[in-house]
C-alpha cells in the first residue's frame, strides 16, 4: 500500500524555485506562495547621513545582517557617494557579520571581517562572539544593517552595553502587489488541504496572519494551523510563529532550506500521527 505523499504549503517567496525543487525531490506535494517583496528605500536619506559620519571617522562598527541588505546599502551609496571612497572607510572601521550572505559580500567588496556570528546566526551569537573576544561596544558608535525591520532587542542590549547605536534601513518588507496567493493559502489550510506549513522567515508569519485578519479567518486558520506540522528554517523564525501563539514542531539546524526540507518531510510521519 503507498503512502500518501506529504503535502507542504511553503511561504519562502525570494528562492521559490528551489524550495519547490527541494520538497519535490523529498517526494513531497509543494505549494509555493509568494509571501513578500523587497522594497528598496528610493532617496534615502539615512544612508547618506551614515556616510558622511563614516568619513569623518564618526563610526567605529558596523553589523551587517543579511547579504542583500549589504548590497543595498553599497548601491544606496553609490547614489551619493563614488563606490571605492565608501569601501575604504570601511575597511577602517570594525565589521561584524551575521552569518555566510553578508560574508561572502564583504569579500567580493575585499573589505575586511572583524567578527562573524556562528550558527543559528541571530543577533545573540554577534553578542557571544564579541564576549569570547573580549571586544567591547561600550563608548562606540554602532551602525546596524537592518532587513526589513526593526531588531529592537538587539538594539536595547548594545545601548544597555553602552553603545550608540544607529540602525540603518535599506528596504523594507511588504505585502506582494497579489496578495490572491496568500489568501488562497489561508483558506486551504482552513480546507485541511496541508500536511505542513513550512516558514523562512518572520515576515512570512505577519503577513499571513494579516491576510488571515483581513479575510475574517484569523481564529480559523490558527486552529487549523495547530493541527498541521509547522516547521520554521531557524531562531528568528520560531520566535515570530511562537509570539503569535503557534508552536513550532521542527526547527531547522542549521538554518537553512536544505536542512529543512530534508529533515522536516523526515519527521513529518510521526509528528503528524500525534497531532492528529
Amino acid at each position: 500500500m503507498n503512502t500518501p505523499r506529504i503535502r507542504v504549503c511553503s511561504f519562502e517567496s525570494r528562492k521559490s524555485e528551489a524550495m519547490h525543487a527541494l520538497i519535490e525531490r523529498n517526494q513531497a506535494i509543494p505549494t509555493l506562495v509568494h509571501s513578500m517583496d523587497e522594497i528598496p528605500l528610493e532617496n534615502n536619506e539615512q544612508v547618506k547621513s551614515f556616510c558622511e559620519k563614516l568619513f569623518r571617522n564618526e563610526i567605529d562598527v558596523i553589523v551587517f545582517l543579511t547579504g542583500v541588505g549589504a548590497t543595498a546599502l553599497l548601491n544606496a551609496a553609490e547614489l551619493y557617494f563614488p563606490r571605492e571612497q565608501f569601501l575604504d572607510a570601511l575597511r577602517k572601521i570594525t565589521v561584524t557579520v551575521r552569518g555566510p550572505k553578508p560574508t561572502v559580500v564583504l569579500r567580493n567588496w575585499e573589505v575586511p571581517i572583524h567578527y562573524k556570528a556562528p550558527e543559528p546566526n541571530t543577533w545573540h551569537e554577534i553578542i557571544s562572539v564579541w564576549d569570547q573576544e573580549k571586544f567591547s561596544v561600550t563608548g562606540k558608535h554602532v551602525v546596524v544593517q537592518e532587513y526589513g525591520k526593526p531588531v529592537q532587542e538587539f538594539y536595547d542590549e548594545l545601548r544597555k552595553r553602552g553603545a550608540q547605536v544607529t540602525p540603518i534601513a535599506v528596504y523594507r518588507w511588504a505585502l506582494p502587489e497579489d496578495i490572491s496567493g496568500l489568501r488562497n493559502a489561508v483558506h486551504a489550510t482552513i480546507q485541511n488541504e496541508f500536511d505542513v506549513l513550512m516558514f523562512t522567515s518572520a515576515q512570512q508569519v505577519v503577513h499571513v496572519l494579516q491576510i488571515a485578519e483581513e479575510e475574517n479567518a484569523k481564529d480559523e486558520w490558527m486552529q487549523a494551523a495547530s493541527k498541521t506540522m509547522i516547521a520554521s528554517v531557524g531562531p528568528a523564525c520560531s520566535e515570530a510563529l511562537q509570539q503569535a501563539g503557534l508552536s513550532v514542531d521542527f526547527e531547522a539546524s542549521p538554518p537553512k532550506m536544505g536542512p529543512l526540507v530534508k529533515d522536516a518531510l523526515q519527521a513529518a510521519p510521526a509528528i503528524l500521527s500525534k497531532k492528529r
